[in-house]
């Protein structure tokens, strides 16, 4: 009987693995919102990120986590690294692309709790009086992290994670 089990315990895991290794390492998360806001006005939020804690979705978890700045005041060379608890990690962001008005593009590397990097997109579009924000994360998961996202629904954390920063976006763009 004692063997029967083993062998049950031993296929699931074979099972998991193979399932595991055929998910697709590239990955792709966007979401988009419309802010009563010019792109400029919204624009200028993303491109500084001594504005990301007001509009962060992550910001809120770890209220004391320390940020510290670097480069360019905003714009292409800007740099943001942060430290906080085991929420939020550790890591940094730097604006590796940034087109006035138009897109924002952003290189994370995380460094607490683990390893890892991602890349982060925006585009601001006009619509009448009115900007259509698209947030693109997207990157490259390896065995560990794809395990992560098919147990614990990480792709669908993240996509939620964009839409409350949109939300928060969004709100900050039209106060303003």
């Amino acid at each position: 009987m004692l063997k029967k089990i083993l062998y049950v315990l031993v296929a699931i895991v074979l099972v998991f693995v193979i399932v595991v290794a055929l998910q697709p390492s590239n990955y792709r998360i966007e979401n988009s919102t419309t802010i009563a806001a010019s792109p400029a006005k919204v624009f200028a939020q993303v491109n500084d990120f001594h504005n990301f804690e007001a509009w962060s979705p992550w910001a809120e978890l770890d209220p004391d986590a320390k940020m510290t700045y670097s480069g360019p005041e905003a714009g292409k060379g800007a740099m943001a690294a942060w430290a906080g608890d085991d929420q939020v990690g550790s890591g940094t962001m730097t604006i590796v692309d940034s087109t006035p008005d138009e897109a924002v593009s952003i290189k994370i590397v995380f460094t607490e709790p683990f390893e890892g990097g991602i890349n982060s997109d925006f585009t601001f579009k006009p619509e009448g009086d009115q900007t259509k924000v698209t947030w693109a994360m997207h990157g490259e998961h390896g065995f560990v992290e794809k395990a992560f996202c098919l147990v614990m629904g990480g792709l669908d954390m993240m996509g939620n994670d964009q839409k409350k920063g949109l939300a928060n976006l969004k709100r900050v763009s039209e106060q303003n």
